[in-house]
């Protein structure tokens, strides 16, 4: 971890989602460009910030300058519960007033490695370009008991060296088909948030934060935005060891 990343601790996880939902009021409507891009993640805290931002911040938010991304998906079709997309639709579009237009869905019904080649045409098709990679004006991650973030696991940290805007992996354990968001493009945003909650989450952040010997083997350790910021949001319970 290269980047001096921001570290942001709240009292529980409830807090971390108002926090950043605060923050992306903030730069959608300060933002100078008339669209906003942001990858999204999936996962319960995610979820949280989600309703979140549909229960409270509906009407503030400028929606139709928003187009909405992810920066990794289940290769499962998009009513399946394990959808990411799923989930956002149900938690979030289906209670704003985003255009259809907006939302840039990974279609993991599809063959993997076809649909990261079309997917990755959609995003050169779409994203402005910073040197040799798309940027993105927000990237939500979030972090795996095993350190992974977006579907780039332990076992396969080349992804960060991988060429292409996208790649498809594999859950190491149950050999669940992914596609992902590569390292080069993870690094090459404007912005990426970590929210990070819950107890089951503490060693990894304090091995990251303490850049400790065991967090070079985690994919989460290598984030770090050549040309953005870098900020971990975390409750209390995930920030508990970090010394």
């Amino acid at each position: 971890m290269t980047t001096i990343p921001e570290v942001k601790i709240f009292s529980k996880p409830k807090k971390v989602c108002e926090a950043v939902a605060r923050e992306i009021l903030k730069l959608t409507q300060e933002s100078p460009q008339k669209r906003f891009d942001v990858a999204l993640s999936g996962g319960t805290t995610p979820k949280k910030l989600f309703k979140i931002l549909a229960a409270e911040f509906s009407a503030e938010i400028p929606w139709e300058r928003i187009h909405f991304w992810w920066g990794d998906e289940r290769c499962v079709p998009p009513q399946d519960d394990e959808s990411n997309f799923k989930m956002t639709d149900e938690f979030l579009f289906a209670k704003i007033a985003v255009p259809k237009e907006n939302i840039h869905r990974i279609k993991g019904e599809n063959i993997p490695e076809v649909e990261a080649l079309r997917y990755a045409d959609e995003i050169a098709q779409n994203l402005n370009y910073r040197g040799e990679n798309p940027v993105f004006d927000l990237i939500i991650l979030g972090l795996g008991e095993d350190g992974h973030t977006a579907s780039i696991f332990p076992d396969q940290i080349e992804l960060f060296e991988n060429e292409n805007i996208c790649a498809a992996s594999q859950h190491p354990i149950t050999g669940q088909n992914r596609i992902t968001l590569t390292g080069k493009v993870l690094n090459n945003a404007s912005r990426v948030f970590f929210l990070v909650t819950g107890a089951n989450k503490a060693l990894r952040i304090s091995e990251i934060m303490n850049d400790d010997e065991a967090a070079k083997l985690l994919p989460a350790y290598y984030i770090s935005p050549k040309n953005g910021e870098l900020i971990w949001y975390l409750d209390e319970e995930a920030a508990s060891r970090i010394s």
